[in-house]
């Protein structure tokens, strides 16, 4: 099927995900409805000694819905990008797509972290004839992306941004730009991370990034609120189908939602301290390729990964360029950081928010940090409907992503 029409709507016919709060996009979205908590303790032995023992492990794991021989060649990472994909596609109909025109697009953080440390452990303890001959393509950061054009047969391109915690909501953004520059039809969009190691748990506690709740974990993760101490180390994948309007219509999709606007920027200003001209700027940019004002949007999914510095730079960031008047949630205080794959997560919450007319709660929020000035949904969800909803990622280097969401056409 060949649609020669260059418009510049997309839409979005397919979501999939694996996440701490379901192995699926419909168990993931209803968990958020429902507040749950998908964040526990980390009970393997080499947590013990750790100052940080919690952190949002998947819900289902992996391995079983994929060929043995296959899991056993790939990363988690790799894994879970599969699955999300899989399940998007399918949700998606299995669009009948000329080869050359269906590209992938999934960004990662850190790749195959778990393969490069576990392999290294093997090299210094067993030495060289031990190391697996999978290792690189395994710990390579373009992985998920080229499993799941494999898996798809996508001759398009197979692209992987790696902009840190932006990585994700950035390969949709670049999804949208294929689309719109002709060069697609159907772009496969999303992020994946899975590095619940003691090595990043460990850096990040020196850091002071990370929550310290051990006794706690459900409540650990606390975005906007006052007591907030950090964010909580996640992992999951979420994947998203983009289609051409008019390709999807001709083929009759059922539409989740449209995919509006996108904005892309960078500070240039610190590696690991945000800079709130470029998250402004992000936001600006996404309304604007949207076609759309300040005014139009009803709902911010917040990056907020509940440290006490980047959530108030955020909600200032917000009000600046969005205003005080969306609701906004933040559902990191459910599923915990998922890096890679947060921001290609937090847009598969806008888009059911605007194709349910639903917002989840923020969990933990007890105490709103009285510099936050938004309207921060806390308690019960808020239903009604949405025109328009707006979703940030942001990540360590300065990298900045916005999306914006409109309800389907």
């Amino acid at each position: 099927m060949h649609v020669t029409d260059n418009s510049g709507d997309v839409v979005v016919t397919g979501l999939g995900a694996t996440t701490p709060l379901g192995g699926d996009a419909v168990s993931t979205w209803a968990a958020m409805l429902a507040g749950e908590s998908g964040i526990g303790a980390i009970e393997e032995e080499w947590a013990a000694d750790l100052p940080v023992r919690i952190a949002g492990r998947l819900k289902v794991e992996p391995a079983g819905a994929l060929d043995r021989v296959q899991a056993r060649r790939m990363d988690r990472c790799e894994q879970i990008a599969l699955v999300a994909a899989r399940e998007a596609w399918a949700d998606a109909a299995g669009p009948d797509v000329d080869p050359e025109r269906l590209a992938v697009v999934i960004g990662t953080g850190t790749g195959g972290v778990l393969t490069l440390l576990g392999q290294d452990d093997i090299l210094e303890s067993s030495g060289v004839r031990r190391v697996s001959p999978h290792t690189v393509p395994m710990l390579m950061a373009n992985g998920p992306a080229a499993w799941v054009s494999i898996e798809l047969g996508a001759r398009g391109g197979a692209h992987t941004p790696v902009s840190a915690c932006a990585s994700g909501a950035e390969a949709i953004a670049m999804g949208l730009d294929l689309i719109r520059l002709g060069r697609a039809d159907v772009v496969v969009a999303g992020g994946a991370e899975a590095c619940v190691h003691p090595l990043p748990l460990a850096g990040f506690a020196q850091a002071r990034a990370h929550s310290t709740r051990n006794d706690a974990p459900e409540r650990a993760s606390r975005p906007f609120d006052a007591g907030r101490d950090g964010f909580v180390i996640g992992e999951g994948a979420a994947v998203v189908v983009l289609e051409r309007a008019a390709f999807a219509a001709a083929r009759g999709a059922r539409v989740h939602a449209a995919l509006a606007g996108a904005g892309v920027t960078s500070d240039a200003y610190h590696i690991t301290a945000s800079h709130p001209e470029g998250q402004i700027r992000a936001m600006r940019l996404a309304l604007s390729s949207a076609g759309l004002s300040p005014l139009d949007v009803g709902h911010v999914h917040a990056h907020a990964t509940s440290t006490p510095l980047g959530d108030l730079v955020e909600a200032r960031s917000v009000a600046e360029a969005v205003g005080t008047h969306p609701a906004v949630t933040a559902t990191k205080s459910m599923t915990g950081h998922l890096f890679g794959a947060a921001g290609a997560l937090g847009a598969l919450a806008a888009i059911c928010a605007v194709r349910d007319g639903v917002i989840p709660a923020t969990r933990n929020l007890e105490v709103l940090d009285p510099e936050v000035k938004l309207d921060v949904v806390a308690g019960a969800p808020r239903r009604g409907p949405l025109r328009a909803a707006l979703t940030n990622a942001f990540g360590f280097g300065g990298h900045n992503a916005s999306l914006v969401f409109t309800s389907a056409p």
